[in-house]
């Protein structure tokens, strides 16, 4: 049985696996197709491109820091993008900007951790990130380092980053990730979409609009989806005619989720891959 995992992160933005690690790690683990969706960059592409092992195909994607502005305050929402072209401009643009914002939310988080006598640095942050994209993970892990806090799940609490360290960042609005994703040839599926546990989730009723401007699918085979909110989301993909996938959201060991936990269907990865325009599967 082919097995298919297509929501992975390496340390080209939050996972603690470098590229070729991941691809690697991929193929011990029994994976036949594995994507590479690192937090708006597409830093790992040609690191884990150059590492897959043979007989594992390769997706190359991104996972884009979104926002639906459709209340105040907007809810933060990701989309998973597939097979894009990343020379293409307009998203090209788009994720350079996004990544400027994170580096500098990442310095505003670690400014006002050290204004209350937190013992940690920018630079050891920036360490953590291991010359990819700063997110809170690093920031979590300077946290862990200096005996603060003793998991990740722990550092993203009210207590820390959750809420009183929390900094806004600057998302790409929904509707226009959809199309820039689509401009780039690319494929856009919504990551999680009812991970209530994370926090807010957005109605049925913007799910229904983002399908009529080319949302692809949804992923609703996820750790932070109960069975119930699985199965709403496959009624609901199936009553607008979008695919469903399902994915382990790799990050290594920021979360204890292993590689291959959840999967896609051979047929809907067929009908991505098929749908794509930008840059083929490898592999």
């Amino acid at each position: 049985m082919t097995s298919i995992d297509l929501h992975c992160h390496s340390t080209a933005s939050d996972g603690t696996l470098t590229p070729a690690a991941l691809v690697r790690a991929g193929a011990a683990a029994g994976l036949d197709v594995m994507a590479i969706t690192d937090h708006d960059t597409t830093g790992g592409w040609e690191q884990a491109a150059a590492a897959r092992p043979d007989g594992l195909r390769l997706v190359r994607g991104a996972e884009i820091s979104c926002r639906w502005h459709g209340v105040e305050p907007g809810i933060p929402l990701h989309l998973l993008a597939y097979l894009f072209d990343p020379a293409e401009p307009l998203l090209a643009a788009e994720l350079a900007r996004m990544r400027a914002d994170r580096e500098h939310r990442g310095e505003r988080i670690v400014a006002k951790l050290r204004a209350d006598g937190v013992p940690i640095t920018w630079d050891e942050v920036r360490g953590y990130a291991a010359g990819g994209s700063v997110g809170r993970p690093h920031i979590a892990q300077a946290l862990i380092r200096a005996g603060l806090v003793r998991t990740t799940d722990e550092a993203f609490a009210s207590a820390w980053l959750g809420a009183r360290y929390a900094v806004p960042k600057k998302d790409l609005d929904v509707f226009e990730a959809v199309a820039a994703v689509r401009a780039a040839g690319g494929v856009a599926v919504f990551a999680h979409p009812r991970a209530s546990k994370r926090g807010r989730v957005v109605p049925d009723e913007l799910i229904v609009e983002l399908a009529d401007v080319g949302l692809f699918g949804l992923e609703a085979d996820h750790e932070d989806h109960s069975p119930a909110e699985r199965a709403q989301m496959r009624d609901l993909a199936g009553r607008l005619g979008l695919v469903v996938t399902g994915s382990s959201d790799f990050h290594g060991t920021h979360k204890f989720v292993a590689l291959g936990a959840n999967t896609t269907a051979p047929e809907v990865f067929e009908k991505i891959a098929a749908a794509a325009t930008g840059v083929a599967v490898l592999g």
